[in-house]
Order: C-alpha cells, then structure tokens, then sequence
C-alpha cells in the first residue's frame, strides 16, 4: 500500500507506537517536577498533575485517532486543520509544529541531555557541544534511510523502557518515608496548578506522532489509532511511576526549581553511583526523544513542499525527505545555543496548546458537517469536548500568570498567519 504521494507504507503497529514513546519520553518528564514543585509547594499536587495531563493527553489520542482514520495521510495538524478547517489554519499549524512542536522541543531534549550529563551550572564542557552533537547523530539516522534508522529507534525506545522498569524496581525499596520533609504550601491554588498543566503538557506532547509519518503506516485504519492510545496509556503509567520516585526520593527544597530532579532523587537514594545510573538512562532517554522529533517533523515540512506551500527542494525524497531533516537539524541546533529551558518549556506548551485544541475543535466541526456514520468519534461530544476545555483553559491561565512565553506563543501564530498571507499573493 502507498499514500497519495507514492510512499511505501512500512512502518507497522510496533514501530508507530514506538515513534510515540521515544516522542514523548524525553526533556518533560525528567525537567518538569523540579519547577512544578516550586509552584505547587506540595509533591501530591505535582503527581495529581501528571494525571490529569495523563487523562488529557488520552482525550487527545482518541480524538487525533479519529481524524487518523478519516484522513490517513502524513502531516499531522497541519493535514488535518487544512482539510477541516481552511488551508490557513493548516498553514499556521504545520508553521507552528516547525518552531513550536519540534524545533523548539528537539533543542529542549538537547538542554535536559546537558543537564544530566554536566548538571546546572556546571564549569565543564559546554552544553551546547553535547547537544549539538546529539542533534546530528538523530540527523544522520533519519536523513539518509527509512529502514535503518526505524530499526535503531525501536531499538533505543525498548533499551529505554527496560531501563526506567528496572529503575522504578530498584528506588521503589529504597524510597524514605513519605514524610520526609513538611510540604512547603497547604494549598491550592487553581492559577498555579493550570499553569503545572501547561508545562506537563509539554512532557505529554507527541501522543500524537504517529499521525505525522501517517502516510507512511501499514494498515491505517487499525494501526494509527491503536498506537496512540497505547502509547499515551504506557507513557502515562511511566509518567506516573518516574515522578513518584522522583519527588519521594529526595527533600523537596533539594528538588524545587531544578531541572535534574531524577540525579538529584537518585543521589539521595543511592548515591553518586546510582546518580551516575540514572544520568545515562535519562540520556539515553532524551537522545530517543531527539531522534524521534528528528524523524517525525520534517515530513510535516515535506508535505508543505509538496502542496506548493514550502521550498520545494524541501519535499518528500525517494527514500526520507533528507532536505527537511537537514533543515531541522539546522534549525534546533541554532535555538539549542541561544535558549533557556525554562523559557522553552513554557513557550511550547503553551503554543502546542492552541494547536492541538484547534485541530480537535476542526473534528468537531468535520462530524458536524459530515455525520456520525461518516466520522466516528470515541465518546463523542464528551471526550473531544473535555480535551478542547481543558486545553484552552489552562492556557488562558497562561497568558494571566506568564504573559512573556504567551504573548511568544501568539506572535508565533500571528508570523504563521502573515506568512501563508505573503504566500498566497506572491503564488497569485
């Protein structure tokens, strides 16, 4: 089977899921808690966090599984908001996935890699050789052949979930008791927590990749929806585990505002050894994640070029849109040297946020344009519904408590908007 443009469908049900695992199992889950702690004050509010980004990541997976099944092709928002919605919005959204959904992302993987591997203000190497490094490595694997570097992603995310496993087994025993230090804050507060969500949504994204390389997927119909709804529900069982162990493993004060909160857990527990343990697994970690942000932006990028709105020398290539990955690698490698993890973590949440609740609200309005028989949605209006709310709100809590990577967000949207505008008189 092949897609509109002529691909080979080749990667199965295992490989899609993987690609969503190695998406999402990077920079978020080992940065985010230390920051979240810092705003919460309280270690349940944090792990309540993750479970409720867990739920509505699961309302995310159902709703992009059922646009998957409508429209089986490569491209994610950017394919799903042109067909439901305009092609403007489907301009603006495979723009955003360009700065906001990989770019940004893959050099954020690459921060969280340095600070595991030197840790925060070390005098050692410099972070940006390690990541730069990584990022080409990834590039190399996806640039060149299919086949090859499929292989070696699936390989890497299995190593990794065998690691976090035996972690999780190992600090489970090992765990002090959970009083170990009096919660800094008894309360809570709503404002706090949407904005904990926004930055855990942020560890959640790429639920959704598979729908990204969707053209290029054995037995669509089956095969798309199902790995991302099995991957989000491993992920979220993962999620829920690491942080556990992370918070739990050490004195809040040591854990708040950190970005390594997994070494530092892993030091109080086991010592520089275990510390050590968990530095590589937290590495190897992020370096699956770059690998598969590698491999799934640029054919976002692809399918631009081949609709006439991107460079063409940037299209789909006979084996793997080589140019658009070179051209990712580029691009996140720049932002790697001139960003700030914190900053970043805030300014892709929010800006996936309007994304992604813009692409479910376009199935809402597809099944009501089209039908229920023509468009079958899981817990129609509920779960689509709740995930769009959800979204929605906590990024408007976003904009209230920080303004700076919101009003970022929005210009993003804004440049996507003026450029498709520039395109389309310039084509006329």
């Amino acid at each position: 089977m092949s897609d509109r443009n002529g691909g080979a469908r080749r990667i199965g049900l295992v490989s899609a899921a993987a690609l969503v695992i190695g998406n999402m199992i990077g920079a978020g889950v080992f940065t985010t808690s230390g920051f979240a702690l810092a705003d919460l004050g309280r270690r349940e509010w944090v792990l309540l966090a993750w479970l409720v980004g867990g739920l509505v990541a699961m309302c995310g997976a159902l709703s992009y599984g059922a646009l998957a099944r409508c429209i089986p092709e490569s491209g994610g928002e950017y394919i799903f908001l042109s067909r439901t919605v305009h092609p403007l919005a489907g301009f603006v959204a495979g723009w955003i996935s360009l700065v906001a959904g990989f770019t940004a992302p893959i050099a954020a993987a690459a921060l969280g890699l340095q600070a595991y591997l030197v840790g925060s203000g070390s005098d050692g190497v410099r972070p940006e050789w390690i990541g730069t490094g990584a990022i080409l490595i990834t590039g190399l694997m996806h640039g060149l052949r299919l086949r090859e570097g499929v292989v070696l992603q699936n390989l890497a995310v299995g190593l990794k979930l065998l690691a976090i496993a035996v972690l999780v087994a190992f600090a489970v025993g090992r765990l002090p008791a959970p009083d170990l230090e009096p919660s800094a804050t008894a309360s809570f507060e709503l404002g706090a927590f949407a904005v904990t969500l926004v930055w855990i949504s942020f560890a959640y994204a790429g639920w959704n990749a598979t729908v990204y390389v969707a053209g290029e997927v054995r037995d669509p119909d089956r095969n798309l929806h199902r790995s991302l709804v099995l991957a989000t529900l491993l992920v979220t069982l993962v999620y829920l585990a690491l942080n556990a162990v992370f918070l739990y493993g050490a004195p809040a004060s040591a854990l708040a505002g950190k970005a390594e909160v997994g070494a530092i857990a892993a030091e109080a527990m086991g010592g520089p050894r275990l510390r050590q343990a968990v530095s590589v697994l937290v590495a190897l970690a992020l370096f699956t994640s770059i690998s598969a942000m590698v491999m799934a932006g640029p054919r976002v990028y692809a399918q631009m070029a081949e609709d006439g709105l991107f460079p063409r020398i940037f299209g789909a290539g006979r084996d793997v849109p080589g140019s658009a990955v070179a051209l990712q690698v580029a691009l996140a490698i720049l932002v790697l040297w001139y960003s700030d993890l914190a900053r970043l973590l805030g300014y892709i949440g929010f800006t996936l946020s309007l994304s992604a609740a813009a692409t479910v609200a376009g199935l809402i309005a597809m099944r009501i344009r089209e039908g229920r028989e023509r468009v079958p949605i899981p817990g129609y209006p509920w779960i689509p519904g709740l995930f769009v709310f959800v979204t929605l709100g906590t990024a408007g809590f976003m904009i209230v408590r920080q303004p700076g990577e919101a009003v970022m967000g929005l210009l993003t949207v804004a440049v996507g908007a003026l450029l498709y505008v520039a395109i389309r008189l310039r084509r006329s």
